[in-house]
């Protein structure tokens, strides 16, 4: 996946204090915009001897003082010396940082909004001669957007999703945590619904494969030879007596096979209903977390809403991010952003790989410029509280079966300053931007029309 270092615009940088502002007074650089289309231009700026040159002498005067060479005592060489040894290397660090100092500071002046960063624009017909050369020109190309304009009103249409669980749901959910959480045996003789542990082979001897098989998902006209056989049997069928769907599902098999087979039986698997006791309880919950088949069921319900409710969000929040883009002209700098990628992630990524990726990528910058600009007009921003509190709802959810109940809450402090710390602190960073972008869907959601949507799911899902 490319990593153009997330998807933020360019960052001018950190307050340089007081040090660089006087610095850049007396620096009087010439640099010029050159606008050569609505979002990429190119930035020139000359530096001539008085630019750079008193704090390179500094820089060498102060290098003197420290520098260990051979036949001298520390400090005691030659300045001349010194210079001829290092100037090259500090006029090249000096002008280095003059120039990102410059740049940093002058686009934070303009009112476009810089994506990526500035590219210098290498020529190689025109080599920098850094012993003799006293004035000098570089130039960067940068991407921008000029201005987006965007009304959150209700000529804006979108559909707020939600997912009903009903009763045939839970039921299913109920036989299948029963059947995942039973007890298992190994009887001498098969019966309907085992797993029928054993080697597959094709006659021509081109499959061997080893397998467990549910013949609770073989037709019942097939699933009757697997009935009534003990550990070592061998069941003949050919393929005609296989449905299409069988071989994956039952067989596990990604390619419909032709031909005779055999299965050789070495164990029967049986597993029996759990009873919906305590013991059940506090396999799904934790102990003593629900104490009656009612409260069970119940609960059941609930962490099946709550996941389908987490879904349905993120479905209902995906399809807003498509209809707000759809409803908003931006005009990105495509290829100053392809060449941009692909020097930000030189050796990770080819410019193949760069092609085919950018329109996830472009959809994704567009809806970040999208959410920062919404965030800004209507004064949206996160809180640290809120960043807390977050992080809070996402350990509980992650340890929600655990059990660990009253345990996990008296360490919650501890759980949330070790997470927010890590990674560098690039976990604090992207539960600011969660927080932020939640506040601002919440904004779109009060502000657009919004129509409701309720869809009733058939499907059972395990806990």
């Amino acid at each position: 996946m490319l990593n153009p270092q997330s998807l933020n615009c360019f960052k001018a940088g950190k307050d340089w204090g007081f040090l660089v502002k006087t610095l850049l007074k007396f620096i009087a650089l010439e640099i010029t915009l050159d606008k050569h289309a609505s979002n990429q231009a190119s930035v020139k700026i000359k530096l001539n001897e008085a630019d750079y040159q008193p704090k390179v002498d500094a820089k060498l005067k102060d290098y003197a003082k420290k520098a260990a060479i051979k036949g001298f005592r520390p400090g005691k060489a030659p300045l001349s010396m010194v210079k001829n040894m290092y100037g090259i290397s500090l006029l090249v660090d000096e002008i280095n940082a003059i120039l990102g100092e410059a740049l940093n500071s002058y686009l934070k002046e303009q009112t476009f909004k810089i994506l990526g960063d500035p590219l210098p624009v290498e020529k190689a017909d025109d080599s920098i001669d850094w012993k003799t050369q006293k004035d000098f020109e570089f130039e960067y190309k940068i991407g921008f957007v000029d201005n987006i304009s965007l009304s959150l009103d209700s000529k804006i249409e979108g559909t707020n999703y939600s997912i009903k669980v009903d009763d045939k749901l839970i039921n299913e959910t109920l036989d299948n945590l029963k059947n995942q959480y039973g007890k298992s045996s190994n009887p001498e003789t098969s019966q309907a619904g085992d797993n029928i542990y054993g080697e597959l082979k094709s006659e021509d001897g081109a499959l061997t494969q080893t397998l467990a098989l549910p013949t609770s998902k073989l037709s019942k006209k097939l699933a009757e030879k697997f009935i009534g056989i003990s550990s070592g049997a061998v069941i003949e069928f050919d393929s005609k007596s296989v449905k299409k769907d069988e071989w994956s599902d039952a067989f596990g098999l990604e390619k419909e096979p032709k031909g005779n087979f055999t299965f050789t039986v070495k164990n029967i698997n049986r597993t029996e209903t759990a009873e919906m006791n305590q013991e059940f309880f506090d396999k799904i919950f934790g102990p003593e977390a629900v104490k009656t088949e009612e409260e069970f069921i119940n609960k059941v319900k609930e962490t099946l809403q709550g996941s389908y409710d987490r879904e349905s969000k993120v479905f209902t929040e995906e399809e807003l991010k498509k209809v707000l883009t759809e409803n908003t002209k931006i005009d990105l700098p495509v290829e100053f952003l392809k060449e941009w990628l692909l020097r930000a992630n030189e050796g990770k990524v080819t410019s193949e790989d760069v092609e085919n990726e950018f329109p996830i990528y472009a959809n994704q910058l567009t809806w970040s410029l999208i959410s920062n600009h919404i965030a800004k007009e209507n004064s949206v921003q996160a809180e640290h509280e809120e960043v807390i509190e977050k992080t809070k709802e996402m350990i509980r959810e992650q340890f929600a079966s655990s059990g660990l109940g009253m345990q996990m809450e008296a360490s919650m402090d501890m759980f949330v300053d070790n997470y927010l710390k890590g990674n560098e602190g690039q976990n604090y960073m992207n539960m600011l931007t969660s927080v932020q972008n939640d506040k601002v869907m919440s904004l779109i959601k009060e502000k657009i029309k919004l129509k409701e949507n309720n869809s009733v799911l058939m499907n059972s899902r395990n806990f």
